[in-house]
């Protein structure tokens, strides 16, 4: 097994045979998609799992599964990843940005309840870096003003909150299988939820709108009688095709049978960076409160090097790389400071802010909008966590010691 494949193994290849040697017989979310969301709701005990081509898409159709439409507003962290904006642009609907907590880096429910306006329709919370964000107070904000509760669980696997496991507790969640991710099918994802309407709106949206398809049954052609029927009609609703090919499903279904041990690991190597990083007060940790478990997608820490030692960023990423460490990932920039959103370039003129239907005062992104965030992202560094074994981790732990200790003098 080459150093880069480790996650992968036996049962990888002998449900893709499988698959192959049923020459695609059940290709439009056939049995392999069956079987992995299956497996997916048992682990997470929820009555329904959808599989998604991309963890983007499995957002969107969740925010299709809620109403969302034009002129709507969705909350989301100003610090994620673009997409969740981009799904919420799609749906010609507005996204406004709510600033995070300057310990967690997960969004900050008291300036969610500050962005709630007539027009909010859904609440997105995200799992940053493997950790769950602070849910109760989001979804009795929810129940108050009857809002949808989307949990962005892309990073966090089995991470849990107060003795629940994260992608439970909101109306439904988004899960990735990109290859950063804790299981990986070369990309893709899936929805959860155990209400079966929403279910039922998700994967209709997800497939293309099969008038066949129910909340726990995506194969479209189960009736040949009728499918080949000229009169039958096959699209009731509105939808996308965005289903996962059986061959990836077939690699997620062996991944899943191994994501404790790889939630695990992670979460091991975590603690070889957090005892590496003891003492250094200037490499602040992402704060894990109690009750709360973190799954570690990287390590995640604040960098204040620069104000304490007069070290910049770069430098020290520089070093740590010279020491044989693997460098640091930076944040995302803050959303709304992207060229793309500054721009407001969606769909030519400029959606939703120029939406007949859109009733709110014009939306301005810009500087100052969340300050804490805006101070956080150009400080965040984030450790890989990905290796396939604590050796080739403690090496990379010990790298960052011995750069600690070089700028130590």
């Amino acid at each position: 097994m080459s150093k880069k494949s480790w996650r992968f193994g036996d049962e990888e290849l002998m449900y893709v045979k499988e698959v192959l040697d049923s020459g695609f017989g059940a290709s439009t979310s056939g049995n392999m998609n069956q079987r992995l969301e299956r497996a997916f709701a048992e682990l997470f005990g929820v009555r329904y799992a959808v599989t998604h081509c991309n963890g983007t898409a499995t957002m969107h159709s969740c925010l299709a599964a809620a109403g969302v439409g034009p002129g709507d507003e969705v909350i989301i962290p100003a610090l994620t990843v673009v997409s969740t904006a981009f799904v919420t642009l799609h749906q010609n609907a507005v996204p406004v940005f709510a600033d995070i907590d300057p310990r967690t880096f997960n969004i900050d429910p008291a300036d969610v309840a500050r962005k709630i306006t007539p027009r909010t329709k859904v609440i997105i919370p995200v799992g940053l870096y493997g950790l769950p964000a602070d849910l109760d107070p989001l979804m009795k904000l929810a129940k108050e003003h009857h809002l949808y509760v989307i949990e962005d669980n892309a990073q966090c696997y089995l991470g849990e909150y107060k003795g629940r496991l994260a992608g439970t507790i909101g109306h439904m969640a988004s899960f990735s299988f990109e290859n950063s991710k804790h299981i990986s099918t070369g990309d893709g994802g899936i929805a959860i939820t155990d209400d079966e309407g929403l279910a039922k709106k998700i994967r209709k949206f997800q497939g293309a709108g099969y008038s066949t398809i129910e909340a726990d049954e995506g194969r479209v052609r189960l009736r040949k009688d009728d499918f080949q029927n000229p009169r039958f009609l096959r699209h009731d609703s509105f939808g996308f095709n965005y289903r996962l090919p059986e061959v990836a499903a077939a690699i997620g279904l062996a991944q899943i049978q191994r994501l404790m041990h790889y939630v695990s690991l992670r979460q091991s190597i975590a603690k070889l960076f957090a005892e590496a990083i003891e003492g250094c007060e200037y490499l602040i940790p992402q704060f894990v409160p109690e009750g709360y478990v973190n799954s570690y997608w990287t390590y995640a820490m604040l960098y204040e090097g620069e104000q304490t030692s007069g070290v910049r960023w770069a430098d020290f990423r520089r070093k740590f790389i010279e020491m044989g460490g693997d460098g640091f990932y930076a944040a995302w920039q803050v959303t709304y400071n992207e060229p793309v959103m500054k721009a407001m370039a969606f769909y030519g003129k400029g959606c939703p802010v120029h939406c007949p239907l859109y009733e709110g005062p014009r939306v301005e992104w810009g500087p100052g909008l969340c300050p804490v965030a805006e101070s956080v992202q150009p400080k965040l560094m984030q450790l890989q966590c990905n290796y396939g074994d604590l050796e080739e981790a403690k090496q990379k732990a010990d790298a960052l010691r011995r750069t600690i200790a070089y700028y130590a003098g």
